[in-house]
């Protein structure tokens, strides 16, 4: 599938047609000249780009470098006049932005059935359970898998990296797009997040399901949305541009959700709690490794399992069947995707092996999925001491250290703060933020700011039977420090190395 060569025209109607334009000044540019590319990265113009100023900290010196690099024309929503180049003036930056993307791409989510998740927790295991269900049945097919946009890993079947972001700035959403419709992925799941949809990143993307998992306070900061209000109404945005629309009715504010979703002309609700849900699960219990409940759906009853532990993973996997009823995709598939599906750093389980000490990896970082976790912790191992092991992101989500430490501080034993993408702030400060929430509960914690030796005092430390929680970071190989991005060994790894010497210190057989 080739890339569209469309002339200036084409865009400068597109701002006409969407009421975009800040003047009513016709432009002075050649309007028949072809767009070779849009950008708007200074150091990737070639000749004949059609250049956008973009960002809060957007410096004409970023135009003039476009200029010398060959583009001939700019879209802003203030003119440069030191740049020799016409400027095609618009009123929103950013919602000009989606379109020509959209436009430049050739609108290539027109070519693809994809599914849109937003929510405070969850998103990821969703897309992962419905990745698993659309993959069996495209490979009953005789076709290729489906592409996958999640905060884990970018895969569009030409490109597949870890995510940068959780849902990708316009041109590079929109290129990723292309190549799953060049490589005829078929089907795309992609987390949808609250920043994305506030600041329209998502514009000009057609949603054939858009998912609302759950609300809950998060991404609440001065950089990020100023109350849970704005985050709140920011999600809501997402059904503006779906066909469909599936809704959990055990969120908090479901009849907000529910009615912000009639502006799709389908919707499917699940629930656990709601026997009028259309997908509702019940009879929900462990069995051994597996969980195990009850679904019914408008066409089919049937019980199925998940081998990933967590009881609140039940309404993601009802999130992934409820699509999949709209996609028409038959029981048996759906039973089998979602026994198969697994999440990378999500519910991962490792015992030792006197089966004394079990430790979990979540990707667990906000109050909600926080306090979730730690409850289904308590019921799945009942008797056990609980260690929880986390710590909060500086320079933004400031919300997530109340919720975090009141969800730690309700039901943990035992508390070890440190290392969580500190940023700019300096991880003592951050912890000792989180332990004004932590000290009503009367819990001990400990600060240990580097997380490889949290990671060992937390396992080694704990007193047997025991359940260890390291949250936060997942299965993630990057620790964001002051001086930018740093490696660093995923949890995982670093539990598994901590059990190996535990059980060399108690060398009991049989877990």
């Amino acid at each position: 599938m080739d890339l569209p060569r469309l002339p200036l025209g084409d865009y400068y109607q597109l701002m006409i047609r969407r009421q975009l334009l800040a003047s009513a000044a016709p432009l002075e540019a050649d309007l028949t000249r072809t767009v070779t590319l849009v950008s708007y990265h200074s150091q990737k113009v070639i000749p004949g780009t059609l250049f956008l100023c973009k960002g809060a900290a957007f410096r004409v010196a970023y135009l003039m470098e476009a200029v010398r690099r060959g583009a001939f024309c700019y879209v802003s929503e203030r003119p440069y006049p030191e740049a020799p180049i016409p400027c095609l003036q618009v009123k929103d930056i950013r919602a000009a932005m989606g379109l020509m993307a959209d436009l430049a791409y050739g609108h290539p989510s027109g070519k693809l059935r994809i599914t849109g998740i937003t929510g405070t927790k969850g998103k990821t295991t969703t897309a992962y359970f419905l990745k698993s269900i659309l993959d069996l049945w495209l490979e009953e097919q005789g076709r290729r898998e489906s592409a996958l946009l999640s905060t884990i890993v970018t895969d569009d079947g030409v490109y597949r990296a870890p995510a940068k972001l959780t849902t990708p700035e316009p041109l590079e959403l929109q290129e990723h797009l292309f190549h799953a419709a060049s490589v005829e992925a078929g089907y795309l799941t992609m987390e949808v997040s609250s920043q994305a949809l506030k600041y329209g990143r998502v514009i000009g993307v057609d949603l054939d399901c858009g998912i609302f998992l759950n609300l809950g306070e998060d991404h609440i900061s001065p950089s990020e949305h100023p109350d849970l209000e704005d985050y709140f109404q920011s999600k809501l945005l997402i059904f503006r541009q779906a066909a469909s629309a599936c809704v959990n009715l055990d969120s908090d504010r479901s009849a907000e959700v529910l009615a912000a979703a009639k502006a799709c002309p389908n919707l499917m609700t699940f629930s656990t709690q709601n026997a009028g849900a259309l997908v509702y699960a019940s009879q929900i219990r462990k069995d051994g490794e597996l969980l195990r409940f009850q679904v019914r759906t408008p066409h089919w009853t049937q019980e199925l399992a998940l081998s990933i532990p967590g009881l609140f993973n039940v309404e993601n996997a009802l999130a992934a069947i409820a699509a999949a009823e709209l996609y028409g995709i038959p029981p048996q598939i759906v039973a089998q995707g979602l026994a198969r599906a697994a999440v990378p750093g999500r519910m991962e389980h490792y015992c030792s092996q006197d089966g004394q000490v079990n430790v979990i990896v979540d990707y667990a970082h906000n109050g909600m999925s926080l306090q979730a976790l730690l409850r289904t912790v308590r019921t799945e191992y009942p008797g056990c001491e609980l260690t929880v092991l986390f710590g909060c992101t500086g320079g933004k989500g400031l919300d997530r250290r109340a919720g975090m430490g009141q969800a730690a501080g309700a039901l943990a034993d035992r508390i070890l703060l440190t290392e969580d993408d500190p940023g700019p702030e300096e991880v003592a400060d951050i912890c000792a933020d989180i332990g004004t929430y932590l000290a009503p509960y009367g819990k001990p914690w400990t600060v240990i700011p580097h997380r490889e030796a949290a990671i060992d005092a937390a396992v080694l430390g704990c007193t047997a039977p025991a359940v260890v929680v390291l949250a936060g970071k997942g299965c993630e190989q990057v620790q964001k420090r002051k001086n930018g991005p740093e490696p660093c060994v995923p949890d995982g790894l670093l539990a598994q190395g901590v059990l190996e010497r535990y059980n060399r210190l108690h060398p009991r057989a049989g877990c």
